[in-house]
């Protein structure tokens, strides 16, 4: 039997970018090749290499929309302690899955709420201090403060649902009376 070369031509390679906010660019492209015996062989399953060419490394973040307003240690005392009305604190991470997940309800919740109390979110790893302070030890945590206090029972840690979250403010204000 001969040995039959066989030549065809290659697809281009393709270039992908995934968006992702870096400390150089807004967008990391990753190159995607095949090897030569990837693109002509059916019987090799192996997968495309992808190499990334920028230094940068994604980071990617938890956003806040005009309801919640991010805050720091240097804030938190005027922001939250001298508030004339209650402030729920979202203790948060950038890392963290459940602080992403509840994330849009926060967002929703804290402009149905607004003309009742502010919502702030705090950075976990930004402000150790708050974080030691105040005994965070799970993330998401939400705690309600009023007049510079921490409302008893208010202190909520891990995910949460848009209607148990809704069911559990409606109880705080109306135990601490705000209408």
């Amino acid at each position: 039997m001969e040995a039959v070369t066989l030549s065809l031509p290659l697809p281009p390679v393709p270039l992908c970018t995934v968006s992702a906010s870096a400390s150089t660019s807004s967008s990391v492209p990753l190159i995607h090749s095949w090897s030569a015996r990837q693109r002509l062989s059916s019987s090799h399953r192996t997968r495309p290499s992808f190499r990334n060419y920028s230094s940068a490394v994604p980071q990617f973040t938890v956003t806040c929309g005009a309801g919640v307003t991010e805050i720091n240690e240097s804030q938190f005392k005027e922001t939250v302690l001298k508030a004339n009305r209650p402030v729920l604190v979202e203790f948060v991470a950038n890392w963290c899955g459940p602080c992403r997940l509840i994330s849009p309800a926060m967002e929703s919740l804290a402009q149905e709420y607004e003309d009742r109390l502010t919502v702030v979110k705090i950075d976990h790893d930004a402000n150790p201090r708050l974080i030691e302070e105040y005994k965070v030890y799970g993330l998401p945590t939400l705690i309600l403060f009023k007049n510079g206090q921490e409302v008893p029972e208010s202190r909520r840690e891990g995910a949460i649902t848009k209607v148990k979250l809704k069911e559990h403010l409606d109880a705080l204000l109306e135990s601490i009376s705000v209408s």
